[in-house]
C-alpha cells in the first residue's frame, strides 16, 4: 500500500484504499522503521492529526497512547507474528483530550510474503464510554453500585438522608458494606468536608470504649499523664460513625443518649461538658427490637438511634448485583495488584451467581482477591475461584438456584453485548445469535433498562 497519498489526491485510490477511507474505524500501518505508511479518514478524526501530518513520522510521535511504551500490540503482533483483537486502552488526542480506544493488529507482508510492516485499527469508544456511564449512573451512587430493586430503592431516598441532620441507623448483616454505606452518606452530606470518623463499639471493652468515645483529662486516671482527646472531639465538624451498637454495655448507653439528647459529652475527669458538633452515623447487624425486648437495649437510646433507618439485604437476595460487584473488584485489585485481568468467565461466573454468600459482599471481594493469586493475565476461571467456594456450589446448588443463577447470567451476557456494541439493540441481537424480536422479549422479561441513545446514532465525521 502505497505511504505518498496525502488530502489533495485523495481521489486517485485503489479498491482496497476507498474501503478503508469509507470505514469508521481508524486504520493506519507503519513500516519496518516504524514510519506511518497509511493513514485514513476515520484515523484523522478520532486522533485530530491530519494525513500528512501523520504520513512519514514515527507512530509514537503521532499516537500518545497508554500501550506506546511497555504495551505497544503493534510491537508484540510484529516480534511474535500473532494478531491482536480488540485490545483497551486510550489516546491523548490533538485538543489533549483522553479518547478511550480498543485496538486490532496484523502483520503486513510483501509479495514474496517477507514482513514488510504492520497494520493497526482502532475504534473510538468514546461514544460507548458516555453511554456506560450514563448506565452505570443509575446504579451507582458514590462508591456503592447496585441494579437490584431492594438496594435502587435505597439509592433514591439516600441523597435526602444524607443532606439531614438525624441520625441514621444501618442495619445489615456483617459483610453487607454498612461501612461502605456510612462513608457514602458522610461524602454526599453537608459534613463531607469534615472528618469521617469510625468506631467498632464491639472491638473494645467497656472502659476502653468509654475513654475511646469520650476522651479523658491528665490525672483521669492512673497514667493519664496528658490530656487526650475522644472520637467525639476528632470528628468535630463531620461525622461519627459507631459500628456494632448493639454492643454497647447498657451503662455506656446512658452515656450516648446523653450526647444524642443534649449534643454534649464530659470527657472523663472533665469539670465540663464540651459540645457534640457531630452527625451520629450507627449500624448493627443485631435485632435492635428484639434486643429491647430481651431488656439488653435501651427503650430511649433504641427510639433516639432509629430516626432513620436504612435495611442493607444481603447478597443472596440481590445475587443481580454479582457481575456488577465482581468486575469493579477485578478493576480494583488490577490496580493494586498491577495485573491486567479482563474479567472472569462465564461459567467461573455462573458459579459465582449459584452461591448463597453467607460472608456477604466482604466474602465475595475475598473470592476475587484471591483469585487473582492464581491468575496472571487473562479471565478469572474456575480453577483460580477458592476450592471451598468451588466445591459448595457444585454440592449445594438446588435447581432453582441453577434456574435464577442462569436468569442472571443471560442478564449480564446481554448487558455486556449491548455495551460492547454502543447499546445497538440489532448488533447486540447478532452477537448474541438471536432475533432482535428475541432480545426485546429477554430486555423486558430481565427488567434490563436501556439509555434513550444507542448505537444507531453516531456523531457526523468532519468533512
Amino acid at each position: 500500500m502505497s505511504g505518498s497519498r496525502t488530502g489533495k489526491n485523495r481521489g486517485r485510490l485503489t479498491p482496497t484504499e476507498a474501503i478503508l477511507e469509507s470505514i469508521s474505524d481508524g486504520v493506519f500501518t507503519v513500516d519496518q522503521k516504524w514510519r506511518v505508511t497509511w493513514f485514513n479518514r476515520a484515523a484523522e478524526d478520532i486522533t485530530g492529526v491530519a494525513r500528512g501530518e501523520a504520513i512519514g513520522r514515527l507512530c509514537s510521535e503521532v499516537f500518545r497512547s497508554s500501550m506506546c511504551q511497555s504495551e505497544c500490540a503493534l510491537r508484540y503482533t510484529l516480534k511474535t507474528g500473532k494478531a491482536i483483537i480488540g485490545k483497551s486502552g486510550y489516546i491523548i488526542n490533538a485538543e489533549g483530550e483522553r479518547r478511550p480506544i480498543s485496538v486490532s493488529t496484523a502483520v503486513m507482508r510483501d509479495a514474496d510474503g517477507h514482513i514488510c510492516g504492520g497494520a493497526e485499527t482502532f475504534r473510538d469508544l468514546s461514544e460507548v464510554e458516555s453511554l456506560r456511564q450514563e448506565l452505570e449512573g443509575r446504579y451507582r451512587v458514590g462508591d456503592l453500585v447496585s441494579r437490584s430493586p431492594l438496594m435502587q430503592r435505597v439509592f433514591e431516598v439516600l441523597p435526602a438522608i444524607a443532606m439531614s441532620p438525624s441520625t441514621v441507623l444501618i442495619h445489615g448483616e456483617t459483610g453487607t458494606g454498612k461501612d461502605l454505606m456510612a462513608r457514602t452518606i458522610h461524602a454526599l452530606s453537608n459534613r463531607r468536608g469534615g472528618p469521617f470518623v469510625a468506631v467498632s463499639c464491639g472491638a473494645l471493652p467497656d472502659t476502653l470504649l468509654e475513654s475511646e468515645l469520650f476522651g479523658y483529662k491528665a490525672g483521669a486516671f492512673t497514667g493519664a499523664i496528658r490530656d487526650k482527646p475522644g472520637r467525639f472531639a476528632v470528628a468535630k465538624g463531620g461525622t461519627l460513625f459507631l459500628d456494632e451498637i448493639g454492643e454497647v454495655s447498657p451503662a455506656l448507653q446512658v452515656r450516648l443518649l446523653r450526647v444524642l439528647q443534649e449534643r454534649t459529652y464530659e470527657p472523663l475527669g472533665a469539670t465540663r461538658s464540651e459540645s457534640a458538633d457531630v452527625r451520629i452515623i450507627v449500624a448493627t447487624n443485631k435485632d435492635l427490637a428484639s434486643l429491647l425486648r430481651q431488656g439488653a437495649f435501651r427503650e430511649d437510646l433504641y427510639y433516639r438511634v432509629n430516626v432513620v433507618r436504612i435495611q442493607i439485604p444481603p447478597l443472596r437476595k440481590r445475587k443481580e448485583d454479582i457481575p456488577l460487584l465482581t468486575q469493579q473488584f477485578i478493576d480494583r485489585f488490577n490496580r493494586s495488584h498491577q495485573k491486567s485481568i479482563e474479567g472472569i468467565r462465564p461459567e467461573a461466573l455462573s458459579l459465582l451467581l449459584g452461591h448463597d454468600w453467607p460472608g456477604n459482599v466482604r466474602e465475595l471481594e475475598n473470592a476475587i482477591e484471591r483469585s487473582f493469586i492464581l491468575c496472571n493475565d487473562g479471565f478469572l476461571q474456575v480453577g483460580h475461584l477458592p476450592e471451598e467456594l468451588t466445591a459448595h456450589v457444585r454440592k449445594k446448588t438446588s435447581t432453582s438456584d441453577l434456574r435464577r443463577g442462569r436468569r442472571l447470567f443471560d442478564a449480564h451476557a446481554i448487558r455486556t453485548a449491548l455495551e460492547r456494541n454502543a447499546y445497538s439493540r440489532l448488533a447486540a441481537a447478532k452477537e448474541l445469535g438471536i432475533h432482535k424480536s428475541t432480545l426485546f422479549r429477554k430486555l423486558k422479561k430481565l427488567g434490563i433498562s436501556l439509555p434513550d441513545q444507542d448505537g444507531r446514532s453516531r456523531p457526523s465525521r468532519k468533512q
